[in-house]
């Protein structure tokens, strides 16, 4: 057992006291508590201030082992969690590795879901959709599965988007043979699976008999993404039967929909329709029918692409004073108007105003300024812009690189678009026909017809496929090189193919 000896004196400016010694015994299960001592003075209760720093000592010694103590279990949570980490970490890797391999051990019916899912939800976002049939039929074999039509509703509309609307409707047969409900949700995706594809006879016929289903009548949705399908192929006939169908079911059509029209007329150039849907739209306000940023977007681009300046900054003023605010699509489209008409001062206020309101960069932001700086032929503006984006992290794709091969083409700058393919094979960029197209074209333009043919062959290796653009621009090149012969020849591919052959 501990003791400690205090001796205390108390001094009075009147008079002068004796000290009081005492022997504290601390017994050892009270030696981690609070201690309280009592210095008992005949004239005084209060304990003397020789006291106090031994008290406090005291104390900051048991608030250190008590934080010890929660230190050390702390530390062992931490490792018992971290052991549980690591097994889920481990069952993880090797649920993935039998969803890659598909058929894997005896286990293999025992998968976590929480992974299965989560790998499931990947390639459909990815549109991978192969992948994801493969690991839902994993999906289906694991003895904690249950049909579920949510996630055979994301399996349709993938399999829609990747135009694949046979294998949609083999899933959706499977749907109904497992007891899940279908309802107008279902069917609409399946609507929408067919009509992605082109085929509108069957989309139409899915719509015409979900209208005697008792539960899964059409609604503004289905309308909206079959007309949406409509309009992408400028099938304009079948958008006004569509609409008429609406009016007759009594349906209205929403935001969404107005929207989808007035987009697909101002790109067609059917201005005169894109206005009547606008006032339309204005009128069915009342029903909570409000224009919005999508709305101001598609109009906006509509007169900016075919350089109707005024009539698009007219339009931007009075959505404005209607309340709705810009976003960085609109940014993004006021600054593509003025690159391509050539008004760089307002290009140039566009870009302060979001700079002054922090409305951040997107690569689509960048591409417009890059090309706009590209076709006013201030390349070293252009380089800048290309440094900059790249030093954010922003990844350059193929309308940006597109954009630099055009710019340098034009100034005959030959050792800069070949530091433009070294670029490209340092990367993972996935490059189109349009690209190869204007690569071919920069070449023509400089008369390097070998690394025309060399563009060419690269083009092949990489899987994309010559069109009539393509053909038309090497032709010209051939024929303005005085290689009439070579011209001739792919003119005469070109007629066999039974393509069309343009001239620029």
């Amino acid at each position: 057992m501990a003791c400690i000896s205090i001796a205390a004196t108390v001094n009075n400016s009147s008079s002068s006291f004796s000290s009081v010694i005492c022997v504290v015994p601390i017994p050892t299960q009270l030696q981690t508590t609070k201690l309280k001592f009592i210095v008992r003075s005949s004239t005084t209760n209060n304990p003397d201030k020789q006291l106090q720093p031994q008290i406090k000592r005291i104390k900051d010694n048991n608030k250190e082992k008590e934080k010890e103590d929660k230190e050390r279990k702390e530390e062992v949570n931490r490792k018992i969690a971290s052991k549980k980490a690591v097994s889920v970490i481990l069952r993880r890797e090797a649920t993935k590795a039998i969803i890659e391999n598909k058929r894997g051990p005896t286990n293999s019916k025992k998968l976590l879901p929480r992974t299965v899912l989560e790998a499931l939800h990947e390639r459909v976002t990815a549109l991978r959709w192969e992948s994801a049939l493969k690991v839902f039929e994993l999906l289906q074999e694991q003895l904690w599965y249950r049909p579920n039509p949510g996630v055979y509703i994301k399996l349709i509309v993938m399999l829609g988007k990747c135009k694949q609307p046979e294998k949609a409707y083999v899933l959706f047969q499977s749907m109904i043979e497992e007891g899940c409900i279908v309802n107008h949700e279902s069917y609409t995706a399946l609507v929408s699976a067919y009509s992605r594809s082109g085929f509108f006879d069957k989309a139409f016929s899915i719509l015409d008999k979900m209208k005697s289903i008792p539960g899964c009548e059409p609604d503004v949705f289905t309308y909206t993404i079959l007309l949406k399908s409509c309009l992408q192929v400028f099938a304009f006939d079948r958008v006004q039967a569509l609409l008429s169908d609406m009016a007759d079911q009594g349906i209205k059509p929403n935001t969404v929909t107005y929207n989808t029209l007035i987009d697909a007329y101002g790109r067609a150039g059917r201005y005169r329709e894109m206005e009547s849907t606008l006032m339309e739209m204005l009128r069915e306000r009342e029903r909570e029918c409000e224009p919005d940023v999508w709305t101001m977007n598609a109009t906006l681009r509509a007169f900016g692409i075919s350089g109707q300046i005024e009539t698009m900054e007219s339009c931007y003023e009075k959505f404005q004073s209607a309340g709705i605010r810009p976003d960085i699509k609109t940014f993004n489209i006021l600054l593509d108007s003025y690159g391509k008409s050539g008004s760089y001062e307002k290009m140039s206020s566009v870009m302060e105003y979001m700079q002054k309101y922090y409305f951040s960069w997107t690569i689509v932001t960048y591409n417009v300024v890059i090309d706009a700086f590209g076709r006013a032929g201030d390349l070293k503006q252009m380089e800048y812009l290309f440094r900059l984006m790249r030093s954010e992290k922003i990844k350059p794709n193929c309308i940006t690189l597109s954009s630099l091969v055009r710019a340098y083409g034009r100034v005959g700058w030959t050792e800069k678009i070949g530091s433009v393919l070294r670029v490209i094979e340092n990367s993972d960029v996935t490059l189109d026909t349009a690209f190869f197209n204007c690569l071919l074209d920069a070449y023509g333009r400089m008369g390097c017809l070998a690394e025309m043919k060399e563009a060419l062959e690269m083009m092949t290796r990489r899987g994309c496929k010559p069109d009539k653009i393509t053909y038309s621009t090497m032709i010209k090149a051939y024929a303005s090189n005085g290689i009439p012969s070579r011209a001739k020849e792919l003119e005469d591919i070109v007629n066999k193919s039974g393509s069309k052959w343009i001239r620029k």
